[in-house]
């Protein structure tokens, strides 16, 4: 699954089907680097992302809008699987469920979804009750992926998870502190964050043996 990574990393920084035009920079949780790992095992994502419209918005309307909430950072949960098919929708999706509630959006990720009207038909029932979207990574030709159903947009994070996360996982607090100092600063550092592929056609190629169709 780390191998799908980088690529999901590409598609939400340049898909404009995703981003919209927004930069958002992505970066991966490490699980074995959690405390108490038998209680963690549906708490952590495989990837955080963040939207800071540093370069979108005059610096005047984004300190007022600190003063008044503070409503202009935007994170992202996503939970990557190989495949999702008939057999394990319910788990990989009940997952991404548990992994997002602290997020303003929260996704479902997979480089294979088996095509099944009803299967498709049961995950935008879900989507629609539980507000988790759905991303397809097509691996054979890279272009042609999408988002399936998008993510509802909470409002409000849950910080008692974004703490819990904090205390649970080095990963995901450095995650927070970097996003702290990004928008202290005025200014995103992407090195920060993980680093985000030239040529996804070319990496499908070389690390996963996959060539893109004509």
């Amino acid at each position: 699954e780390r191998d799908l990574h980088p690529l999901l990393t590409y598609f939400v920084y340049a898909s404009p089907t995703f981003s919209r035009g927004r930069s958002i920079y992505t970066k991966t949780i490490f699980h074995e680097s959690s405390k108490k790992k038998g209680f963690n095992e549906w708490l952590h994502p495989d990837i955080v992302g963040v939207y800071l419209p540093l370069d979108d918005w005059n610096p005047d309307v984004i300190a007022f809008n600190q003063l008044l909430d503070n409503n202009s950072i935007r994170l992202f949960s996503f939970e990557l699987k190989k495949s999702v098919t008939k057999a394990t929708y319910r788990e990989s999706f009940f997952q991404a469920v548990s992994n997002s509630s602290w997020a303003h959006e929260g996704y479902l990720v997979s480089a294979h979804i088996t095509e099944d009207d009803d299967l498709l038909a049961e995950l935008e029932r879900l989507c629609t009750s539980f507000g988790i979207g759905i991303i397809s990574l097509n691996l054979t030709d890279f272009d042609s992926s999408r988002v399936l159903f998008p993510a509802r947009t909470r409002d409000f994070l849950d910080w008692e998870t974004v703490n819990k996360l904090c205390e649970q996982n080095k990963d995901f607090q450095n995650f927070i502190q970097n996003v702290k100092i990004d928008f202290d600063s005025k200014r995103v550092h992407p090195s920060d964050y993980d680093a985000v592929i030239k040529d996804p056609a070319k990496y499908i190629k070389d690390q996963l043996k996959i060539d893109q169709a004509d």
